[in-house]
């Protein structure tokens, strides 16, 4: 009488255990799954961020570029104007720095 129970009882642990097996399986394969969307994701927001910083770069680059030429023409233009105007800012620096 024994084996009957301990058989069936084997069996049904085995059961249990393949259903738990199973349930493990679909738990790490959704998971995987989600990580891998996040993941995506995560690369297609930092893809975007990317993309709008080298837009920014490239935007200030002109900014920059185009104030250095303007500066340029305008020293060009009125040279002694500008010399008096890099003295006057060169002084004022010094001044306010020799007071530290």
């Amino acid at each position: 009488m024994t084996t009957a129970p301990t058989k069936k009882t084997s069996e049904s642990i085995r059961d249990e255990a393949g259903n738990l097996a199973e349930a493990a399986h679909g738990i790490i394969a959704a998971t995987a799954e989600a990580a891998e969307e996040t993941g995506v994701e995560v690369r297609k927001q930092l893809d975007a961020v990317v993309d709008r910083g080298r837009e920014v770069y490239d935007r200030v680059c002109e900014t920059a570029v185009d104030g250095a030429r303007a500066a340029d023409e305008i020293v060009h233009e009125q040279p002694y104007k500008s010399l008096g105007i890099a003295l006057g800012v060169g002084a004022l620096l010094g001044y306010l720095l020799a007071r530290r």
